[in-house]
């Protein structure tokens, strides 16, 4: 007991100084502590459940000129899931009304065009102050918010590294490969 009471003054006085306290061992990193909306189920999908994983976040549309980057995601998922790599996806219609469809049409979509294994929420929005919370901590962590479909974010094993990029980098370019294999070491 007195130790607990230690513990909650010792993070009191970390939070008064602007200084986040450690993550105990089982704890979800601050980062992860979300819950979306499972794409296929609509059942609560928290992200604390990829503690301890390389997560690549990607903004995804099916109506884009980037879509068939869903290709390499899914070579990429398909090879790494097993060293540790999560692919996340986030369907968003913020960019040029590119994903209009309902959590079905876009599951069914990735599914039987892609063949799309990596786990996907339910459409949200990535963008600007309306933007989900994750995306905002992203984006400020980073100093990157998604311009367009397909930006992706990196995260780092015990989620307190962030690594932006932009649409144009493909799945399978030489520095996000670079970046995976070192965080995933």
């Amino acid at each position: 007991m007195i130790s607990r009471i230690k513990r909650l003054f010792g993070i009191a006085g970390l939070l008064s100084l602007g200084v986040a306290p450690p993550a105990l061992a089982g704890e979800c990193p601050a980062l992860l502590n979300h819950s979306f909306a499972n794409l296929l189920d609509g059942k609560p999908m928290p992200l604390c459940q990829y503690q301890g994983k390389v997560i690549l976040v990607v903004n995804t549309a099916s109506y884009c000129g980037f879509t068939s980057q869903y290709d390499g995601l899914e070579k990429l998922y398909a090879r790494l899931k097993d060293k540790g790599l999560v692919v996340l996806g986030f369907p968003s219609n913020d960019f040029g009304d590119q994903e209009p469809g309902n959590s079905k049409e876009i599951a069914d979509f990735c599914r039987l065009t892609y063949g799309v294994q990596f786990p996907m929420v339910a459409k949200s929005t990535v963008k600007g102050k309306e933007a989900n919370p994750f995306y905002l901590q992203l984006a400020q962590i980073t100093d990157s918010r998604p311009r367009w479909n397909f930006h992706k974010y990196l995260i780092n094993r015990d989620a307190t590294q962030v690594v932006a990029f932009g649409s144009m980098t493909r799945p399978d370019s030489k520095a996000l490969l670079a970046k995976i294999d070192e965080f995933l070491k």
